[in-house]
This record gives C-alpha cells, sequence and structure tokens, in this order.
C-alpha cells in the first residue's frame, strides 16, 4: 500500500505470544513493512495454539489464533545460537525504523540486541519493549503473562456478583491493552523523529497500560478511601443495566441449545420511561418504586424480573429492536455465529476479511476496525507461514547474494 500512512516504515518485530504481536498487527495494518523474528526451534506459544481448522492441531501454520494476529507481516527465521543469525538481526535493525520486543525486561540486552547497542547501529532507531512490569522497579524482573495482570491491575476486584469473590474478566484483557498503547506510543515516536532528527527508548509497563483505563477502583479508594463493592452486571448510576435471558436459538449447535440474552442499559430516569412503554409496561415510569434512579436502585431485583419477564417472550435480536427503536441503548449479547455470520451492520461495513492462506485456505478473519477517507487501508495478506519470507528479506532488504543465503541456511543460522 504506497500510499498508507506508514508506507516506507520498516518494523523489526521481536514479538511474541499476543501484546506484541497486536502492537505490530497495528503498524502492519497501517501500511509499515513488519517483519516478524522467528525460529523453528523455539516456535511462538501462538503457532500452537486453538482454534485450528477442523479442530485439530495441523502443524506451525495452521493457528487461527497465530493467523489473526499476524495479518499483513512477513515472517525471517533466524536461530540465534547458530553463528551468523544475530549479524542478521543487527543488519536488519540497520534497514529498520523501529525495533519492537515484549520480552521479559533484560532479554534483548542479553542477546546483544539492546538499546545502546542498537542505537550504534543506527542513532535515530526507535525502540519499544512492552515488558509486564517496566524496566525498573522491584518486579522488574518477574514473569508475566495478561491473565495474571488482570487481578494485579485492579480489574478483577471490580469484576464479580454481590458478596461474591473477584472474577477473572474472561480473558487476557492486558495483553491487547497493551497492544494498543504500545502502537500509539511508536507513531508518537516516528512523529517526534520527523520533527527533531531523534530515535528514542520507550520503557512500557502493562501492568501500567491496564491500570490506566480502570481508573474506578483506584479512584474511588483514594478520593474516599473504600473499596467499590462488586455488583454483577449492575451499574451505580444506571437501572435496570445488565444483560437479559431472551428466548433459545431456534436452531441447535452441534447439537445443543444456545441460550441468548439482551444487553440493556437505561441511562436515565427519560430512558427508562420509554423503556417501559416498549415493553408494554407504561404504568411502570409513574411507579413509585420505579419513578428515580433512587427507587430503581432499591428496587432493582424486583425490576430485572418484570424486565426479563417481558425479554423471555422475545428472540434477543427482537428485543434489541424493539428497545432501540425506542432510543434504548440495547443489543445482542452476540456469540461467535451471530457476529460471523449473521450482524448486517459487520456485513455493511466489510469488516470481516477472508484471504487465502498457503495452509488453510480461505479463512474468516477480523479485519481493521477503523476506515480512513484519504489513505483507504486493506490487510494485504493472511499471516505468514514461520520463515515464509526469510530468502525474500535477506535478499531484498539485506542484500545477500543466493550463496550467501545458502550458506547461511546450511550453517542453521535460519532455522
Amino acid at each position: 500500500m504506497a500510499d498508507a500512512p506508514l508506507s516506507g516504515i520498516r518494523i523489526a518485530d521481536f514479538t511474541w505470544v499476543w501484546a506484541g504481536p497486536y502492537c505490530t498487527l497495528q503498524l502492519a495494518h497501517l501500511g509499515a513493512d513488519v517483519i516478524r523474528i522467528e525460529t523453528a526451534t523455539r516456535p511462538c506459544v501462538t503457532r500452537m495454539l486453538p482454534p485450528w481448522p477442523g479442530g485439530k492441531p495441523a502443524g506451525l501454520d495452521s493457528s487461527g489464533y497465530y493467523n489473526q494476529y499476524n495479518q499483513g507481516k512477513r515472517s525471517l527465521s533466524l536461530n540465534f545460537s547458530k553463528p551468523g543469525a544475530l549479524d542478521l538481526a543487527r543488519r536488519l535493525v540497520a534497514k529498520s525504523d523501529v525495533v519492537v520486543n515484549n520480552f521479559a525486561h533484560g532479554v534483548m540486552d542479553r542477546l546483544g540486541l539492546g538499546y545502546e547497542e542498537l542505537k550504534k547501529i543506527r542513532s535515530d532507531i526507535i525502540m519499544i519493549s512492552l515488558s509486564g512490569y517496566g524496566d525498573t522497579g522491584p518486579y522488574s524482573d518477574f514473569v508475566a503473562y495478561g491473565p495474571a495482570q488482570v487481578p494485579l491491575c485492579g480489574l478483577s476486584a471490580l469484576t464479580g456478583y454481590v458478596g461474591g469473590p473477584p472474577m477473572h474478566a474472561g480473558y487476557s484483557y492486558a495483553d491487547p491493552n497493551a497492544g494498543v498503547h504500545g502502537a500509539f506510543a511508536i507513531l508518537t515516536a516516528l512523529y517526534h523523529r520527523e520533527l527533531t532528527g531523534q530515535g528514542q527508548y520507550m520503557d512500557m509497563s502493562q501492568w501500567e497500560c491496564a491500570m490506566a483505563v480502570l481508573p474506578e477502583g483506584i479512584l474511588e479508594y483514594t478520593m474516599n478511601g473504600r473499596e467499590p463493592e462488586r455488583i454483577g452486571n449492575r451499574d451505580p448510576m444506571m437501572a435496570p443495566h445488565g444483560i437479559f435471558r431472551c428466548k433459545d436459538r431456534t436452531e441447535k449447535v452441534l447439537g445443543f441449545t444456545v441460550d441468548q440474552f439482551v444487553a440493556v442499559a437505561a441511562s436515565d430516569n427519560a430512558a427508562w420511561q420509554r423503556m417501559a412503554a416498549a415493553i408494554g409496561r407504561p404504568e411502570l415510569a409513574g411507579d413509585s418504586r420505579f419513578a428515580t434512579l433512587n427507587a430503581r436502585k432499591a428496587n432493582e431485583t424486583e425490576l430485572e424480573a418484570i424486565v426479563e419477564a417481558w425479554s423471555m417472550t422475545q428472540t434477543a435480536p427482537q428485543a434489541a429492536q424493539i428497545l432501540q427503536d425506542a432510543g434504548v441503548a440495547a443489543f445482542v449479547v452476540a456469540d461467535n455465529k451471530f457476529l460471523s455470520e449473521e450482524d448486517e451492520h459487520l456485513k455493511a461495513r466489510n469488516y470481516f476479511v477472508n484471504l487465502p492462506h498457503p495452509v488453510v485456505g480461505v479463512r474468516q478473519h477480523c479485519g481493521i476496525p477503523w476506515k480512513m477517507s484519504e489513505t483507504p487501508l486493506a490487510v494485504r495478506s493472511s499471516a505468514p507461514l514461520l520463515g515464509q519470507h526469510t530468502d525474500e528479506v535477506l535478499a531484498q532488504v539485506l542484500g545477500l547474494s543466493e550463496a550467501e543465503i545458502k550458506t547461511l541456511r546450511e550453517a542453521g543460522a535460519l532455522q
């Protein structure tokens, strides 16, 4: 994409698992040449994770997980335990604008690829480390994974039912959140370099990124000296607020009946009045039990039972449409079948991409969630096979001859 915003920018991608690859995915979406450095001797764990086509593992190139988060990138295979591989990595840095890694603190330094070394190779290089806890502080050497950071950042303390224990958020929230923060930081560093000619090093903490978007608990404590109560799907300032059971799916999926729900958020008294009319109970708007937010909160269990008695008579799409027509925020609690096949909005926006992959064929993947009027974007390619672009990068980017590449391959440096 010659006219893409990051056209001409090259990223040396030393990332793995989720946070780092999700960061560089955003840059690939924006047109950067992202070259992911991998090795068959220690492949990224995401190459071994489901889902797989047909539900069974079929090699390192078949993971839907990996193939989602590495679209539009190139793969260069280097085995750093062999002579010549580290030199190739350093030569790639010399031809790159940005170096990205999400290893634990100190790993890149031990490889000989720390910032102090890399800026000797290219003085204006930009480098970011998306480590779990940053380069300084007592936790800097701790092993980090997103699922552990969910409770550590305070999200689990906010998540759970009334009177119940803290709960996990359901997925590794800290990983993609860190990836988006990292991509934003890289864009600002590129802008700074354009203005000043200076590269720089960015020390980013995945933990701190997660805390930055979860202020409720911290502010409740720092301002009022108390911990917020876990309230399940309810909200302190809205009622009714939550998910409500609807009719089951009419068709079974893999032989099983699938529950369906609608999510509702009545934002104020006026929204509740419109909602009461929409569910055929206009008298509830003036009912003293529900007329004000304080009253609805005091009688919330009874209120929720009334809402669910209505929603159980509707399919989830029907319930959502009725409430949306009344100006109430509501939508289907979407399952993956709904998102992949049924939602007309996603179809109209051409969100999903279906690109051919050499191993798994044409598979649906999530695409780019933003559209630009002057620099149209598109997912350029499916995720690469492990080492798919090794010869291409070595020849076209680093200028190696066929004989040199052959020698390196025979020495095991390109595994």
